[in-house]
């Protein structure tokens, strides 16, 4: 089963800027209040706080509506404490620790030097190797 997670680092630049501009002293409570909604999965919450954020002109109402509906839209994929309950990781360390280990080790010893082509398909092959699936991968590769 494949699950499709989105990690809301902070919160949107965007937002930043339209509510609070240069404002560290607004901006650090609020983006703090929220992240921690988001680990608890409270989207919603979310949603409201931005809501609530008073629009000056027509350009910041925008932004706020825009990020209203991108929560709205991916609210399902950010229930972060439920994901956390099933065992499924929310952030990207493990994600990034899996590229150190499939491309870097590989890709970046010593002397090294690659075109786009073959880093490409080297590490397809190692995808393969390190997945358990190198037989499949020739199997549909081999002709009868």
């Amino acid at each position: 089963m494949i699950w499709k997670l989105l990690r809301f680092i902070f919160v949107h630049p965007c937002i930043r800027w339209a509510a609070f501009g240069s404002d560290q002293k607004r901006l650090n409570p609020w983006a703090n209040k929220r992240r921690k909604e988001l680990d608890r999965g409270e989207v919603e919450h979310v949603m409201k706080a931005i809501q609530y954020l008073s629009a000056s002109t027509k350009q910041q109402q925008e932004v706020f509506e825009g990020e209203i509906a991108y929560f709205e839209k991916n609210k399902d994929r950010m229930r972060y404490e439920d994901f956390r309950k099933q065992g499924l990781f929310v952030g990207s360390g493990v994600v990034e620790a899996g590229c150190r280990t499939v491309i870097g080790q590989r890709l970046k010893q010593s002397g090294m030097h690659w075109t786009v082509r073959g880093a490409n398909n080297m590490i397809a092959l190692r995808c393969c190797i390190l997945s358990n699936r190198w037989e499949d991968f020739w199997e549909d590769r081999i002709p009868a």
